[in-house]
């Protein structure tokens, strides 16, 4: 993975669509249908899938691929969705994160579990 940020990746976007001239394409109507579209796209993969295979679809080079692309597309498009309506994502999640940590508080008695837990 290379060491990119949201501002860089969100600049790199910006870049591609001026030089193709699309700026006057990229309104947020266009990118929040285009998001979802894209969403969907990802969701086609996992359509029919058990909760089973869906917890192993990586394993599959060519699934692993059309996911990856697919997530990529969904980022792409909630980035510049972003950008052009002046939206900081990653202040956004954090703040929201905030609030569903307050909204739903670990239950008396019971042991936080993480998957990612930083022991």
């Amino acid at each position: 993975m290379t060491d990119l940020n949201i501002a860089q990746l969100q600049r790199r976007l910006a870049d591609f669509a001026a030089s193709r001239h699309w700026e006057p394409y990229h309104t947020p109507k266009n990118l929040c249908v285009a998001l979802s579209v894209e969403a969907s796209e990802l969701l086609e993969i996992f359509q029919w899938l058990t909760p089973e295979q869906s917890a192993r679809v990586m394993e599959d080079e060519d699934t692993a691929f059309r996911v990856t692309d697919e997530v990529a597309d969904v980022l792409a498009y909630l980035l510049q969705f972003c950008e052009v309506l002046g939206v900081d994502a990653l202040a956004a999640l954090s703040a929201k994160i905030d609030r569903n940590e307050a909204r739903f508080p670990v239950p008396d008695g019971v042991e936080p579990s993480g998957r990612h837990s930083s022991e």
